[in-house]
């Protein structure tokens, strides 16, 4: 049996995350798997099948490191020492090796083994996930070097391979494969879950707006705020709530309370089950600035929920979608895009409850044409050659 190492920052709630988890609970059975992370006690930990081992970098979850520690020492140290790290900690002889996310990871899995097969998972728009600067540059140029050192990159999306090609247009070895394979989603855990109870009352006389997102900068969350604002004051009139955690809660909360909208607009936090919110609402969206794929797209089709999006590249999620929207990626386009909604939505209730049935053929077929193009088993098999029997 094959000996498989991944390695990811931490089983924190996450869409990489849950797909990890996902996918070697589908492989187990037929490899020997380990999983590496730098931070310890995910809460997706416990959803691992027993068969599988896990490792450890840090003996502290990230959340308990300082902020000093969370955002320079602790990345820092990967990426200096990363040579003494891989050989104290990984210290197995692996067949094949896996750098399941960007960053830290991947660097740390770039070290030579000329035993072991080397692939990373690229998962984001790397055109943009460094964002602009000196600071930016520096690390397109680090990764540029990094990536080169793996035999095979698998990108999650077209898109995300196409932005990729741009940004290292002379990646320096020519000899790597590269490949798309859409990301594997237990469909049935999905169905499953989204029947629990939620702990939040919809309002059934308003929109309820849902989005499922880590507060960063990529997720746009503080322009959702203002567009928020903007609808409220011209008398349209709806409920946001927003699933997620992450370093900009503390400005985000400021930015509600600033605005004046703590009655409409909700930060929800993490939450363990997403589906049953996402169940419930009226319309699901993902409002980024810009996106890899956006999974937690595909579990809101599986949940047949009208989406909304901005134009990045979780297009591809969408495109065979019929019930969707995709809104142009400004403020201006967001407010233009969902006041339309909400205004036909408010005006044609009457005619809304009438065309429900209809809406709702048009999500089974939807659903079909996903489950056609959408294959579980083909990303099972793809994800199988990837790694060898």
């Amino acid at each position: 049996m094959k000996k498989i190492l991944f390695g990811i920052t931490g089983l924190t709630i996450g869409g990489a995350e849950r797909v990890l988890v996902d996918l070697v609970n589908k492989l187990c059975n037929d490899y020997d798997i380990t999983i590496f992370t730098i931070y310890p006690k995910g809460e997706l930990e416990k959803e691992l099948n027993q068969n599988i081992k896990l490792k450890s970098l840090y003996n502290k979850p990230y959340k308990e490191l300082s902020k000093i520690g969370q955002k320079i020492f602790a990345p820092l140290k990967v990426l200096l020492f990363k040579n003494r790290i891989y050989k104290k900690y990984i210290k197995e002889n692996y067949d094949v090796e896996i750098a399941f996310l960007e960053g830290p990871i991947t660097r740390l899995f770039s070290v030579k083994n000329k035993d072991a097969k080397k692939i990373v998972w690229i998962h984001n728009d790397i055109s943009k996930v460094f964002g602009n600067g000196i600071k930016a540059k520096l690390k397109k140029n680090l990764d540029g070097k990094t990536y080169s050192k793996y035999d095979e990159l698998v990108f999650v999306s077209k898109d995300n391979l196409d932005k990729f090609n741009k940004v290292y247009s002379n990646l320096d070895n020519e000899n790597i494969n590269k490949k798309v394979i859409y990301n594997y989603i237990d469909k049935e855990r999905i169905l499953q879950k989204s029947c629990e109870n939620v702990d939040v009352s919809f309002n059934d006389n308003n929109i309820n707006f849902v989005s499922v997102a880590r507060l960063v900068e990529q997720k746009g969350i503080d322009r959702l705020i203002k567009v928020h604002k903007r609808l409220i004051e011209s008398g349209y009139m709806h409920n946001f709530y927003v699933i997620g955690d992450g370093p900009e809660k503390e400005k985000l909360e400021k930015l509600i309370k600033e605005n004046d909208v703590e009655k409409t607009f909700y930060l929800l936090g993490q939450k363990e089950n997403p589906y049953p919110y996402i169940k419930n609402s009226t319309y699901f969206c993902l409002l980024s600035r810009f996106e890899g794929y956006g999974m937690v797209l595909e579990e809101a089709k599986i949940l047949n929920k009208p989406i909304i999006i901005t134009n990045t590249a979780a297009r591809e999620a969408v495109e065979n979608y019929n019930n969707k929207l995709i809104l142009e990626n400004t403020e201006d386009g967001i407010y233009n895009g969902l006041k339309d909604i909400i205004a036909k939505e408010t005006e044609d209730k009457k005619e809304k409850n009438k065309n429900d049935g209809e809406q709702n053929e048009k999500g089974k077929k939807s659903e079909e044409i996903e489950k056609n193009n959408y294959d579980n088993l083909d990303i099972i098999r793809k994800v199988k050659e990837l790694i060898g029997e």
